[in-house]
C-alpha cells in the first residue's frame, strides 16, 4: 500500500478544529504498522516529513508508553505490548455471538441446513447461537438449550480435545446417561469414539440426541482455554457418507477462521 493510500484510509472523520501536530504524527506512526511489521527511524522521518531528531522523540514517547518496542538486533521499532493489550481488551468486550455469527451465516449459505455454535460446560454443552434451516423438513434450532456432551456431535468434538485425565474426571463411572437408543452410554465406548474423532478431525452423530437428527461438528479451543464447537445438523434421510465428509472439511475451515477471532 502506498503512503498516500494509507493516509486516505486513516481519516475517519472531519479535521479537528484545533489539531495537535505532535499527537497526529504519533498516531500516524502507529498506523504504519497496518502495512509493515517494523519502522526504521528514517522511515518515520521521511513519512512524517520531519527531522530525524523529531521522529526520534516521537518514537521515544511511544516506546515509553509501551506502544512500540525497539528490536535490539535491528534497532527498528515494532508494535509494543500496549497495542496488543488494547486490541485484546476490545475483542474481549465484543459478544462472542457477534464474532462468530458471520461464519455461521457462511455455513448456512453453503449448506442450507441448520447450523449451531455451542460451548462445553462440564459434561454438557450449551448452544449459544443457531441459524435454522428454511427447508420444509429440517432440524430445529437448539439455541439456548443444554444437552449431555456425549450425546451430540458438537459435544463429542469438544470432548475429543480433552486429556484422558480430564475426561475421566468428567465421567468417573463406566455408565453414562444417554438420550436415545443411539446414544453412547459407556466410557469405553466414548473413548473409542473420541479416538476416531481425533483421527478424522471432526465428529458425527447418528440420531444420538434425537430421532431423525444427524450432525457433523468440529471443536475450537480459544486462547483463554474455553471449548467451543460448531455443527451442521441434517435430517437423517438427507445425510450420506459423502455429505459427512464434505461437511467435515467445511467445518474445519470455518473453525480455523473462528479460532483466529477468539481471545
Amino acid at each position: 500500500m502506498h503512503l498516500q493510500e494509507l493516509e486516505d484510509r486513516s481519516k475517519f472523520g472531519p479535521p479537528p478544529q484545533y489539531p495537535i501536530e505532535s499527537v497526529d504524527n504519533a498516531l500516524r506512526l502507529l498506523l504504519l504498522f497496518e502495512t509493515q511489521p517494523s519502522i526504521r527511524l528514517t522511515d518515520a522521518s521521511n513519512y512524517l516529513g520531519v527531522a530525524s531528531s523529531t521522529a526520534h522523540r516521537l518514537l521515544g514517547m511511544l516506546l515509553y508508553r509501551g506502544f512500540v518496542r525497539q528490536n535490539p538486533a535491528t534497532r527498528t521499532y515494532e508494535p509494543g505490548q500496549a497495542l496488543s493489550s488494547i486490541a485484546f481488551a476490545i475483542r474481549r468486550q465484543v459478544d462472542i455471538r457477534t464474532l462468530v455469527r458471520p461464519i455461521l451465516e457462511q455455513l448456512f449459505d453453503k449448506t442450507g441446513e441448520t447450523v449451531h455454535f455451542a460451548k462445553l460446560q462440564g459434561d454438557s454443552i450449551h448452544f449459544i447461537d443457531a441459524i435454522e434451516s428454511s427447508r420444509a423438513v429440517r432440524v430445529g434450532s437448539r439455541q439456548g438449550t443444554t444437552l449431555p456432551a456425549n450425546c451430540t456431535a458438537t459435544g463429542k468434538a469438544m470432548l475429543s480435545r480433552l486429556t484422558d485425565e480430564q475426561l475421566r474426571k468428567l465421567y468417573p463411572h463406566e455408565k453414562i446417561p444417554g438420550l436415545t437408543p443411539g446414544s453412547i452410554t459407556s466410557r469405553v465406548q466414548l473413548e473409542r469414539a473420541l479416538d476416531d474423532i481425533r483421527h478424522t478431525g471432526y465428529a458425527t452423530s447418528q440420531e444420538e440426541s434425537e430421532d431423525g437428527v444427524t450432525s457433523v461438528a468440529v471443536a475450537i479451543i480459544s486462547p483463554s482455554g474455553a471449548y467451543y464447537g460448531i455443527n451442521v445438523s441434517v435430517p437423517a434421510h438427507r445425510m450420506s457418507n459423502q455429505l459427512r465428509s464434505e461437511l467435515g472439511a467445511m467445518l474445519q475451515m470455518s473453525a480455523e477462521t473462528i479460532r483466529t477471532l477468539l481471545v
